[in-house]
């Protein structure tokens, strides 16, 4: 669904009242730590556990970092400016089929709990990713996206942004329509629908995915099948 700019800028003002603490930066270190190693990552939980999702192009190859900015921790001044994660166990599970990497977060609360502080955070919630259906609506005509990322300032400051695109689904594949700044790699996509009474109806479409003339986006429905096997957070 296209929305008219006004009420386009009340979604994206809504979207981060209610998940914009969902919103982690994330950077690759070490070797890999170079141009195109900063992304975006986002907490989700469903009736299994916790998680933290972000690309697997970007976390699959390297260790790397989550960002803590002030408003995601307790109590204030107490929790580092970040917190590692690594490849394998205890680290990121690849999920390549479906174009993710996802750490289940119970570690990231045993660090927090250890340091003396804890995580303050909101979750995308599963009520709100979309499901095979959601996709299979999205057509060629271009809707409304609405992309919740932390961009990457010429400082090296990663601010909590919000990019309004185009969102079309042609050949299988979502894409954005647009090439995104740096920083936006695995951050969340949302869009809008019509339900069933005809109410605006807020969807999480998946996450986005590194791309030239565009980028593609990994859908919840292929996220969420692969997050079971994962394991409890």
């Amino acid at each position: 669904m296209l929305l008219d700019p006004d009420a386009e800028n009340d979604v994206a003002y809504e979207l981060c009242q209610i998940v914009g603490r969902a919103i982690l930066p994330y950077r690759r270190t070490g070797e890999a730590d170079r141009d195109g190693g900063d992304g975006t990552a986002v907490l989700f939980r469903d009736a299994t556990g916790e998680y933290l999702l972000t690309a697997d192009a970007l976390a699959g190859v390297a260790p790397g970092e989550i960002g803590l900015r002030a408003s995601v921790t307790e109590p204030a001044g107490v929790a580092p400016a970040s917190v590692s994660v690594t490849l394998g166990e205890g680290g990121w599970v690849r999920r390549p089929e479906a174009g993710v990497a996802v750490l289940p977060t119970a570690d990231l609360h045993r660090q927090a709990g250890e340091g003396g502080w804890a995580w303050r955070t909101q979750e995308v919630v599963d009520a709100i990713a979309a499901d095979a259906e959601v996709i299979a609506r999205l057509s060629a005509e271009p809707g409304s996206a609405f992309v919740l990322a932390h961009g990457v300032r010429e400082d090296g400051s990663r601010p909590l942004e919000v990019a309004i695109e185009r969102v079309v689904r042609a050949d299988g594949t979502v894409r954005i329509t647009a090439d995104l700044p740096p920083g936006y790699v695995g951050a969340p996509v949302f869009g809008v629908q019509a339900d069933a009474d005809g109410e605006l109806a807020l969807h999480c479409l998946g996450l986005v995915l590194p791309g030239s003339d565009g980028h593609p986006v990994a859908t919840f429905d292929r996220i969420r099948a692969a997050l079971p096997t994962v394991g409890d957070a």
